[in-house]
């Protein structure tokens, strides 16, 4: 279970399995309860990884919408969106992390 998770969600996991129950199970039912598709979420999840200007967040999410059939370009186009409301240099940081995973 800890082997696909960075190295610090993996400790909390190892050290608090029962906090890392608790937020898995709210993902869950945060997900379930709206009508968003997948594909859709997977996008918004991204777009606001940028927003919120984390980087960590942006490669798993990044990763994870690989996982899941997403396209390079639908994965580009979500950080050109950020440009109007987060600043070019938001997008631009955004678009090197992306980067980082369509390189590998």
């Amino acid at each position: 279970m800890t082997d696909k998770l960075p190295a610090g969600a993996a400790a909390l996991v190892e050290k608090h399995p029962k906090v890392w129950e608790a937020y898995a199970q709210l993902g869950a039912a945060v997900a379930e309860d709206g009508p968003l598709d997948a594909r859709t979420r997977r996008l918004v999840k991204l777009a606001l990884a940028i927003g919120a200007r984390s980087e960590g967040a942006v490669h798993s999410h990044t990763r994870r919408a690989r996982e899941d059939g997403i396209g390079e370009s639908e994965l580009h186009h979500v950080a050109l969106l950020a440009i109007p409301t987060l600043g070019l240099p938001t997008a631009v940081a955004a678009m090197t992390w992306i980067g980082d995973l369509l390189d590998e």
